[in-house]
């Protein structure tokens, strides 16, 4: 008589993630704070290594071409950041073009996403030179505290799928919960800054833009027929399982910053 196989628990996962978390939390802390030259070096590394892991869910049998394209980022995006111009901003086409003509199926896809991973890396990094350390701050934690509380909402009370097609993991539960925590982040914001009460709702705004970088990537994943970007994260997955929904917000703050001014913080 053969015993049945017990289901997974559902919180199985959760030491493995809460370690691999606060090493990332740590070295990206380091990173944030002292800013300048050792926050665009991290930056740049994770980048090129996102980009590396693009290639691979694409091309898992060429690992080469990724090493090499990974490379060529992080070259393109130092010299870009170290002769800062919006015409320089044109250099960011060089891997997405030079991968596509490796390429003979998932060209778009490779271009799209490749060219959206560095710009949201750039935009990082010039919105901590721009606007701050705190400003940043508010940024990574808008990201932090939504997938925290999309985490423990979506496992504690399930429900109804947000997209079941592209991310069959994601409920509605856990995306309100997490623009409930974008919410209570800005709300704090608004006890040191003078960014007002539009602060709280563009904390969840922002933790929509996130969601919706998990959600492309969930996509991509689908796809390309993968479970993760890559297994560099115990419990994670790849950086960019990891750093999909920052990009997301990363993008979309591009485009906030060049319509509207971030206020300065009053401390």
């Amino acid at each position: 008589m053969n015993t049945p196989v017990p289901p997974p628990a559902k919180w199985d996962d959760l030491t493995v993630r809460l370690i691999s978390s606060a090493a990332m939390v740590f070295v990206g802390a380091i990173g944030v704070i002292l800013g300048g030259v050792w926050f665009q070096m991290m930056v740049v590394f994770v980048t090129a290594v996102m980009v590396w892991e693009l290639w691979m869910m694409i091309r898992p049998d060429e690992p080469t071409k990724g090493m090499l394209l990974a490379a060529l980022v992080a070259s393109v995006m130092s010299g870009q950041l170290a002769e800062d111009s919006a015409l320089g901003l044109l250099l960011f086409l060089i891997v997405p073009v030079i991968g596509v003509t490796q390429l003979k199926t998932e060209i778009k896809t490779f271009f799209i996403f490749a060219l959206g991973i560095q710009l949201a890396g750039w935009g990082l990094v010039h919105f901590r030179m721009d606007f701050g350390f705190f400003w940043l701050l508010w940024l990574m934690s808008v990201v932090i505290v939504t997938d925290i509380f999309g985490y423990f909402a979506g496992k504690a009370f399930g429900g109804p799928k947000f997209w079941p097609k592209i991310s069959p993991k994601k409920t509605w539960s856990g995306t309100v919960a997490g623009w409930v925590g974008a919410a209570l982040v800005g709300f704090v914001f608004t006890l040191f800054t003078n960014a007002g009460v539009w602060i709280i709702l563009i904390s969840m705004v922002l933790s929509f833009a996130g969601q919706m970088g998990d959600i492309a990537e969930s996509a991509l994943k689908r796809r390309m027929g993968v479970k993760d970007s890559s297994t560099l994260i115990p419990g994670h997955g790849g950086l960019f399982d990891r750093f999909d929904a920052l990009l997301g917000a990363s993008l979309f703050l591009i485009i906030v910053a060049d319509i509207a001014d971030v206020p300065g913080v009053v401390w």
